[in-house]
């Protein structure tokens, strides 16, 4: 017989026992935790692994796996699965501090300020991960908060006429200014 198929087990203690069986039978239970509950029920010893995988519907590895794992962690262990690298290696530091020096000077162009496109452009990374960089050092550059100086060759002027009405204003008076007189 191979070795694979042999009988298993678990001695779980009752309170461990109840616990699964509670999971088991709950409907609010997640559905990847039902299979694990059912393995580790059913590795009392009585059964054997392919037996055991025949009837919860899964493979042998995943009865393998589900009774070493109890076997390791205990009960705990069949709620959580394990953690995984991410798919996406994370950004070199320097990466990072170049766009967080880039976005703090002046963007290239005629632009007011950094988009996070024209940033991936610039630094050659993604739009998701300028966005990232962004949110981690609560960089916004779209919302900043300097007087830009306009590049009105008249502006001096404008700004001397419109400060004179409203700090000496003509009696009853209405001032009105609208934004496209300063572009």
């Amino acid at each position: 017989m191979d070795v694979s198929q042999w009988a298993i087990d678990l001695k779980l203690a009752p309170a461990d026992q109840d616990r699964l069986e509670g999971l088991v039978c709950h409907g609010n239970t997640p559905q990847k935790l039902v299979p694990r509950a059912r393995i580790a029920l059913l590795s009392d010893g009585t059964r054997l692994n392919g037996a055991i995988a025949r009837e919860v519907g899964v493979s042998l590895p995943t009865v393998h796996r589900w009774q070493r794992r109890v076997q390791e962690q205990g009960v705990d262990g069949l709620l959580r699965d394990k953690t995984r690298p991410s798919r996406i290696p994370p950004l070199a530091p320097e990466v990072v501090e170049r766009v967080v020096e880039m976005t703090l000077q002046e963007p290239p162009g005629e632009a007011t300020h950094w988009s996070s496109r024209t940033m991936a452009a610039a630094s050659g990374i993604s739009v998701g991960s300028v966005q990232r960089i962004w949110r981690a050092h609560g960089l916004k550059p779209h919302r900043v908060r300097t007087f830009k100086l306009s590049r009105d060759p008249q502006f001096a002027e404008r700004v001397q006429d419109v400060v004179g009405l409203y700090m000496d204003p003509p009696q009853h008076a209405l001032v009105l200014a609208s934004a496209a007189s300063w572009t």
